[in-house]
């Protein structure tokens, strides 16, 4: 713990020997030594005379954020000449005697010319106000900055870098940040331009180069070039196929096209890139990033350092497989290769895959076992999720079985005719089943996750992106090279991609423009994370599992105990599973009541009381911290109700909208029960373990969604489909239509054509 004006803040235990360069973004939080380099662009207005206040502002506070854990943090900022231009024309006005202004007239006044001012000038009046606006800033976090003017001949005389390096080091050592500017008010002048409206920008060369060479002198970890551009992209930003690159390697500058540099300062895209080379050479990370756009400026230096996916790193490491956009872009290719194929084929593909989960068995367990072994060795996984994580004969077994079961029921999914309509006289419109797109399944400790998806993706034409947790990786692998294997009997093994790069999961989930639709599959933690990062994406899924069982009074005992046992006990860890047992009022100090509890002591179940049960008990068991909980495990919640209207409207409180069930033998209570629980599975008289993909005859599952819109509850394949209108005409226009015009409206329905009884 560090204290700053009594102010205490955690730091970041940070070491690193300086050297070779970060090889992966998700390395970038070990950067010890930081340079932040802000452009002309960024710190000046959108008129160019003055300073970006609101940015500027943004900027030190994200600086003292990391600078306050532990980091040691420079500054190389443009600027002292649009200050400077900003104050001297101030000073200009000004200094017109009154009489001047009257004599030329009010309509000359406001169209006064401003002479040029000369660069030098406007450097020197602007150096001490940016200086002091820093320190101002700054002082707000606790933190003292300091100013640094440099010129070329203090890099190649030798004691004049001695003495700089020295100065930058002691500033450093005392927790101070150094503001380093280019001694723009006596270096010479460059050859005219007109980046500031007739003001020369004066530089060494630019404050690209500048920030190159001194993170390179400083030794430094990272050094962040902010500018008015997301980073570098493979064609001119703002053409119709420019793509952002996200990590660039040296030798890659060959395939780029460099475009204009920004509308302010001295360098360019070009001249970046060729800093940013020349730093990772020299043992320094580089990552180019927008520090205009008014959504991301906010945040745009510490996501950076936190490793997310912001403008472009520079990396000497390439690696050995495509990025993730590249497989974004295979799996669309192959999924629309893969739609296209006859249903037969895609079932085929299904069945291969169905047969080489038992005929590969072996070499399948083999990779579960060294995926347990390095589980228990860490330590890092409760027992739920190394049950989730465990593959056995019986699982892959009743995979096949699944899975033949989705082919067989996949013949007609994609292009099925679900509406037909005469819109006219030789004017037929159809909508028709089609595949979503690409599909993004993140999972965790599921390997029998990858084949079910897969085959469901399969059988739905869609492109699928898998990301399974590195718990599982060895499980994963065998079964992903298992799908191609089945994939590329038809030609489309890249319809199924595997991402295998250090890729975070708020990144995929960012891919707005390569991803049509995002299913989590894991704890209620990770789905409400996806949920969060997701921009643009929809999410299907659930973040919670809270299924209730309510014992009525008129429930039969030989049902009760057997309902709830399976429900709890059968896989404590499965998100159907109960979480909340309700039971009516009368029951208490029944039998029944007696049996249930016996039951659950048996079955080692951890019982929690609910506030209305504990109330009527002299001694209760622990009492519910809240019964909005979802336990995974051999524990559940019990609570008291007085009828079945407050066992739905407990449900509606505390429920997740999931699976609840009613144990009773009053068919009016049963019904009242099911009509009014507004959850995605509502079941009279069955464990809640019912509410699954395969049980459900759909064959297996993606997940279970709850929410309202598309799909819910268990999703097989009709959930992965969404519909397109085919409109065939003869020479239709919609003017024929008009008051006056010669044709009429029909919209008479049509008989859809036959299904495949098959």
């Amino acid at each position: 713990i560090r204290c700053w004006s009594n102010i205490p803040f955690i730091t970041v235990p940070l070491s690193r020997a300086h050297g070779k360069p970060f090889a992966h973004r998700s390395e970038l939080k070990h950067a010890k030594r930081i340079v932040v380099k802000l452009g002309s662009a960024v710190v000046t207005r959108g008129d160019e005379c003055g300073l970006a206040l609101g940015r500027l502002a943004s900027i030190v506070e994200q600086v003292s954020m990391l600078q306050n854990q532990g980091r040691e943090m420079m500054i190389v900022t443009s600027g002292a000449v649009a200050f400077g231009k900003q104050r001297l024309r101030h000073e200009i006005l000004l200094s017109q005697s009154v009489r001047q202004a009257l004599h030329s007239g009010q309509s000359q006044l406001k169209d006064m010319a401003i002479p040029v001012l000369e660069a030098r000038a406007c450097a020197a009046a602007g150096q001490s106000g940016l200086m002091a606006l820093y320190e101002a800033m700054f002082t707000q976090y606790s933190i003292c900055a300091a100013q640094i003017l440099v010129t070329n001949l203090d890099f190649h005389d030798e004691q004049k870098r001695r003495n700089l390096n020295g100065t930058l080091h002691e500033l450093l050592r005392m927790n101070i940040v150094p503001i380093i500017n280019t001694n723009d008010a006596v270096v010479p002048p460059p050859e005219p331009n007109s980046d500031l409206q007739g003001v020369n920008v004066i530089s060494v060369k630019d404050n690209d180069s500048l920030a190159a060479r001194l993170a390179v002198e400083m030794k430094t970890d990272l050094l962040i070039v902010l500018s008015d551009v997301e980073g570098l992209f493979d064609s001119p930003p703002g053409s119709d196929d420019a793509k952002l690159i996200d990590i660039f390697y040296p030798g890659d500058q060959q395939s780029v096209t460099f475009g204009t540099k920004s509308r302010v300062g001295m360098g360019g895209m070009e001249a970046k890139v060729k800093a940013a080379l020349w730093a990772l050479q020299g043992g320094t990370s580089v990552v180019i990033a927008n520090g205009t756009h008014p959504k991301i400026s906010g945040h745009v230096i510490t996501d950076i350092v936190e490793g997310k996916k912001v403008g472009t790193f520079f990396s000497e490491v390439k690696p050995a497989g495509p990025t993730v956009e590249q497989q974004a872009e295979m799996a669309r290719a192959g999924g629309r290769t893969l739609a296209a194929l006859q249903p037969e084929q895609r079932a085929e593909i299904i069945y291969r895959l169905a047969d080489l989960l038992t005929d590969q068995r072996e070499e399948i367990l083999l990779a579960n076992k060294k995926d347990l072994e390095e589980a228990e060795n860490k330590g890092r996984l409760a027992l739920p999720l190394l049950k989730r994580l465990s593959l056995s004969t019986s699982k892959l077994n009743s995979l096949a079985i699944g899975l033949r079961q989705i082919a067989a029921s996949s013949q007609d999914s994609v292009g099925r005719v679900i509406r037909r309509t005469r819109i006219a006289k030789d004017l037929d419109l159809e909508q028709v089943t089609v595949p979503i797109g690409v599909l993004l399944v993140i999972f965790e400790s599921r390997p029998d996750c990858l084949p079910q998806v897969s085959a469901l993706a399969i059988a739905s034409g869609n492109g699928l992106l898998l990301k399974g947790g590195k718990e599982a990786a060895h499980s994963n692998q065998i079964l992903h090279h298992l799908t191609q294997e089945a994939l590329s009997i038809h030609g489309v093994r890249d319809a199924v991609q595997l991402v295998n790069t250090r890729e975070e999961v708020e990144d995929l989930c960012r891919l707005d423009k390569l991803i049509d639709l995002i299913i989590p599959r894991g704890s209620s933690q990770l789905v409400r994370n996806i949920q969060k990062a997701a921009k643009g994406i929809p999410v299907m899924g659930h973040s919670e599992g809270i299924c209730h069982v309510f014992v009525d009074t008129d429930a039969s005992v030989e049902k009760v105990t057997r309902i709830i046992r399976d429900s709890k006990c059968e896989y404590p860890a499965a998100c159907n599973a109960l979480e909340t047992l309700l039971i009516h009022r009368d029951l208490l100090r029944t039998p029944l009541f007696d049996q249930i509890i016996d039951m659950l002591r048996v079955e080692q179940v951890k019982i929690h009381a609910g506030p209305k049960f504990a109330s009527y008990l002299t001694f209760s068991p622990s009492e519910v911290k809240s019964l909005r909980t979802e336990y995974g495990d051999l524990e559940c919640c019990i609570e008291v109700v007085d009828s079945v209207q407050e066992a739905v409207e407990h449900i509606h409180k505390y429920g997740s909208s999931h699976t609840d069930v009613i144990i009773t033998e009053n068919e009016k209570t049963a019904e009242f029960f099911l009509q009014h629980v507004d959850s995605a599975c509502v079941f009279w008289n069955a464990s809640t373990r019912f509410s699954d993909g395969y049980r459900f005859g759909l064959g297996a599952e993606v997940g279970i969604s709850t929410s309202r819109i598309h799909a819910r509850g268990p999703v097989g394949i009709e959930g992965l489909l969404t519909t397109k209108w085919l409109l065939r005409g003869n020479n239709h226009v919609v003017s024929d239509f008009s008051e006056h015009g010669s044709m009429k409206y029909l919209h008479e329905s049509l008989p859809l054509p036959q299904r495949n009884a098959n």
